[in-house]
């Protein structure tokens, strides 16, 4: 599809795959609208520092406010839904907040688009919402299981756009991507949690080093994201966005270590450990509907990503805190 001039949103612009996406768009010709969470200062998170900015529309609201997402779908024809609370710790504490942004906030995109008209809405899920795999790979028939109250929120959003499809014709996709690495992630998220620890010392503290995930670079995510927008087939359905390989913590531990260059000394720590019904165990994506509806396919290895992902870091440190638990 050629994206020149097409009216794109993307909320949750300022975080880590909502500005690679942004960016990505505004490389593709679109123009490009940026939804960011309102604070004080005035900042846009990652847009703050993107070579994009100069191009992109941004808007500051939240879209637990139903005038805010109004106001921003005005006009757009594409509107990307990544805006969200995503910090499985933080949902322990503070559950109310994640049905207010994530189920709350993605009701009021999909009301937005009942007066907006858009031709496509891309809803983000999360691999989450399958809990640990009861087979593999995981297909997008796999039973759902809240084991977060994060993942149960995804879940009533996921099903919040898969209803508005279904009652009232919202032109709504579901991309359901793995576990997504890559620069100007946070800390709160494995890679950069170990990349950090291996650049600043020997010990690197994690929870439980047994789970597996399916680790996907975000220019992969990205990628999907689009053409989970360019494809007809997409409408009404949830697609897994993962690379089909699955990496134990303690094994991407040893991995990243290598790859940095370092011996290091691997630690669990009890408060990065989670509730034990709540740990999922093992992810590990079918992505045969991705290539078969959107002709996607990840380009970009584990290996390869993870040594991007090493190099920004290096370059970026004063960002990150290495010592500190980031919930």
């Amino acid at each position: 599809m050629d994206w020149s001039g097409k009216r794109a949103l993307v909320t949750g612009a300022g975080g880590f795959i909502g500005s690679h996406l942004t960016e990505r768009l505004v490389e593709l010709g679109a123009e490009v609208r940026a939804l960011v969470r309102y604070n004080a200062p005035g900042t846009w998170g990652w847009l703050d520092h993107s070579p994009a900015r100069g191009d992109i529309e941004v808007i500051a609201g939240d879209v637990s406010d139903a005038d805010s997402v109004r106001h921003a779908m005005q006009g757009r024809e594409y509107v990307f839904h990544l805006a969200a609370l995503i910090g499985i710790p933080y949902s322990y504490r503070a559950p109310a907040s994640y049905v207010r942004t994530n189920v709350e906030g993605t009701l009021n995109i999909l009301q937005a688009a009942r007066v907006t008209g858009p031709v496509r809405v891309v809803h983000t899920s999360t691999s989450e919402v399958y809990g640990t795999a009861q087979y593999v790979p995981i297909d997008e028939a796999h039973p759902l299981q809240a084991q977060s109250p994060y993942a149960a929120t995804k879940i009533a959003a996921d099903k919040l756009a898969e209803s508005f499809y279904l009652s009232f014709g919202v032109p709504a996709a579901i991309v359901r991507p793995f576990n997504t690495f890559g620069p100007r992630q946070s800390a709160r998220a494995v890679i950069p949690a170990i990349i950090t620890q291996c650049l600043a010392g020997d010990i690197v503290r994690l929870g439980n080093l047994a789970p597996t995930r399916d680790m996907n670079y975000v220019a992969n995510t990205v990628a999907g994201f689009v053409k989970a927008a360019e494809s007809e087939a997409a409408l009404g359905r949830a697609i897994n966005l993962g690379s089909g390989r699955e990496i134990s913590i303690g094994d991407l531990a040893k991995l990243i270590a290598a790859l940095v260059g370092k011996d290091i000394t691997i630690e669990s720590e009890a408060q990065r450990l989670r509730p034990e019904k709540s740990e999922v165990n093992r992810l590990l994506a079918d992505n045969t509907q991705a290539r078969d509806l959107l002709g996607w396919e990840p380009a970009v290895s584990l290996e390869d990503g993870l040594a991007r992902t090493i190099a920004w870091l290096r370059e970026h440190m004063d960002r990150y805190r290495p010592g500190v638990y980031a919930v």
